[in-house]
């Protein structure tokens, strides 16, 4: 029989067991749960590290975009590409002396410069000063009224001193492409102004073109002033896509250029030759048409050129008359004066026979036409 004693170490050791026993099970239930805990905080930070990556990557992707969209060259560095190619030019007219810009062009070896014809009509004591101060005499090689440019000679320059620009297609402007001008606003030599492609197309007047439109013109926001004739228009890669000519007084970064294509076209006979004949001519005067213009002459068109005087013995004497409306060209739907003028300079030659479409009166005929040569701008 057990003794008081020894019920008394029994239910002791009973009650360390269980103590013991409660500590291992409470020790493995904290275990457990800490467990779980480090678990989720490590899918936590996995989670967080992964978003991370996918942070950086997005962030390269942008960066690099960027990149591709800036072409890696900075304005700075297109300015210093072509800087020296940019001359000014100086002469003197029987009233005042006359100053513009030109630039450097190398062609088939034989280094020349562009400009206006504006620039350097009727002057004497011709020169271009390069852009590290040198100044020598120059000569006009070849002019072309109609498109108001010049091609220059200079006599003495070395080699050296003469970095030539490229000269691209203007064809594939588009509008809102970036644009830059470099020439010599007000005689401050060397300026740099930016802007966008306005319009593409465009036709204007100059008083030296006879009152016939120079054609294909490009408008541009970028801010030209007298002194920029003559000067560079370069599209992003820093290549010359036109030759800045002329503003409209008083507006808000008007502008305009003429295009490459017209100076890569007629460069060869300006300078082997003097002049350019390829300009096709219509003889005929006129102006666009509108609705406000159809519905007071009782029209059904409201787009078009409309025929106001007809040369007398011109390609259209005979073939058309006053108040036919020109709407279209060999297909090629004509809107407006800028539409005609820019057809004529870009696809055809004088001596080609093309067909008009022509709104007379109810009937609409297609009419073809043999083109003829411009007369000189003074008659």
């Amino acid at each position: 029989m057990f003794s008081s004693k020894d019920a008394t170490k029994t239910s002791v050791s009973m009650l360390m067991l269980l103590f013991v026993a409660g500590l291992l099970v409470g020790g493995l239930l904290m275990f457990y749960v800490n467990s779980q805990q480090v678990n989720s905080l490590n899918d936590r930070v996995d989670n967080l590290q992964a978003s991370v990556s996918n942070l950086q990557g997005f962030q390269n992707a942008t960066y690099q975009n960027i990149t591709l969209l800036q072409n890696e060259t900075s304005l700075a560095d297109l300015y210093a590409n072509v800087r020296d190619s940019v001359v000014l030019i100086q002469g003197q007219t029987d009233s005042k002396g006359v100053q513009g810009s030109g630039f450097i062009y190398d062609f088939a070896g034989q280094i020349v410069i562009i400009t206006n014809y504006h620039v350097v009509a009727g002057t004497t004591n011709l020169s271009v000063t390069l852009s590290n101060g040198k100044g020598y005499s120059a000569t006009i090689l070849g002019s072309d009224p109609y498109v108001d440019l010049s091609i220059l000679s200079i006599e003495g320059a070395s080699a050296e001193n003469l970095k030539p620009v490229t000269i691209v297609s203007s064809s594939p402007l588009r509008v809102g492409e970036p644009v830059i001008a470099i020439g010599n606003p007000y005689g401050l030599v060397g300026s740099l102004t930016t802007g966008v492609v306005s319009a593409t197309g465009r036709s204007i007047v100059e008083d030296s073109a006879g009152g016939f439109s120079i054609a294909n013109v490009i408008q541009t926001s970028t801010p030209i002033n007298p002194g920029n004739s003559g000067g560079l228009l370069l599209n992003s890669l820093g290549n010359v896509v036109g030759i800045t000519t002329a503003i409209v007084t008083d507006s808000q970064g008007l502008g305009f250029a003429i295009p490459s294509n017209t100076i890569l076209r007629e460069i060869a006979d300006l300078i082997q030759t003097g002049s350019y004949h390829g300009h096709s001519y219509l003889g005929v005067t006129g102006g666009d048409m509108n609705y406000a213009i159809a519905t007071q002459t009782g029209v059904s068109v409201t787009y078009g050129w409309k025929i106001v005087s007809i040369v007398r013995d011109g390609p259209c004497d005979g073939k058309l008359k006053v108040n036919d409306i020109i709407i279209g060209m060999n297909d090629q739907i004509i809107k407006n004066n800028d539409d005609l003028a820019s057809y004529l300079e870009e696809n055809t030659l004088p001596g080609q026979t093309i067909d008009l479409l022509v709104v007379r009166g109810t009937e609409t005929l297609k009419i073809p036409l043999t083109l003829g040569t411009r007369p000189p701008p003074s008659s």
